[in-house]
């Protein structure tokens, strides 16, 4: 088991608060966006990416990087302010999410640099991964696949073809996350089609299934460490999570699932809700 040192648990705390701040002026700045599921994912990316993934901002398409899959695509504003955190283009750049001829829009894509799939339709990721995972094992390479899907998403029949697909090859170098938020576009997952019991699904399709605190970085990293030592099997990490985490008025509501905040609000809320 890892535990962090303090200096590492404040470091990876603070990139989460300024990635907060930076998904709310992205989103705000462009009057639209998905606030909600990206606020909610946010410790889960930070570790993956200035923790644990290979990856390198001035070499993208580095043949050994670990690939990172944003299947729940409309959180791009999370991507987003990840990558330009990293070092694959300008912070400054982020201001011109959704708008013409920018290499920010609504969803991923993967023109932007440090995007690895264009991001869109739900449910398709998982079986990208998969197949990029597949390739990896072809071709005899170490780098390991990561895949973050939303939780609504898992209501899409694709995602179980995909699940099969991956015990059927022992995709040990892939792991999926879940964005157990609890809450879809149209309102709680478990009114709209229930996923539970979700474990017991993923359990039954032969993968590894862990659950997490997914606002706990020593929980998110230990797992991540787990399906890395797991052999033969696919990894699910089901992270439980909150839509909106961190903006109070944001939190457990549907209605911020695709809504940006009012401008001359932003900076009340960042003052008073992420104390920047």
């Amino acid at each position: 088991m890892i535990s962090l040192e303090s200096q590492e648990l404040i470091r990876l705390t603070e990139i989460s608060k300024n990635t907060r701040k930076l998904i709310l002026e992205t989103v705000t700045e462009a009057g639209s966006g998905h606030p909600g599921g990206s606020l909610s994912a946010v410790e889960i990316l930070v570790t993956l990416y200035f923790y644990k993934m290979k990856h390198d901002p001035k070499n993208p398409s580095w043949k050994d990087r670990d690939r990172f899959i944003l299947s729940k695509g409309h959180a791009s504003p999370l991507m987003f302010s990840i990558l330009a955190q990293t070092g694959y283009f300008p912070i400054e750049e982020l201001k011109t999410y959704r708008k013409i001829n920018s290499r920010l829009q609504g969803h991923s894509d993967y023109r932007t640099p440090g995007v690895e799939y264009s991001g869109g339709s739900l449910g398709v990721g998982l079986s990208i991964a998969v197949g990029m995972a597949l390739a990896a094992k072809l071709d005899n390479k170490s780098y390991r696949m990561y895949a973050l899907l939303g939780d609504g998403e898992l209501q899409e029949g694709q995602v179980w073809e995909a699940a099969l697909t991956a015990a059927k090859y022992k995709l040990d170098n892939l792991t999926a996350i879940i964005d157990r938020n609890g809450i879809q576009q149209d309102g709680l997952t478990e009114q709209v089609m229930p996923l539970e019991p979700l474990a017991a699904k993923w359990k039954a399709f032969n993968w590894n299934v862990l659950q997490i605190d997914g606002y706990n970085f020593e929980q998110i990293i230990n797992s991540l460490e787990n399906a890395e030592n797991t052999i033969n099997r696919p990894t699910v990490i089901i992270a439980h999570t909150t839509k909106g985490k961190g903006v109070s008025f944001m939190e457990w509501s549907p209605e911020w699932h695709g809504k940006a905040p009012k401008k001359e609000s932003l900076e009340k809320i960042i003052k008073e809700e992420l104390g920047l």
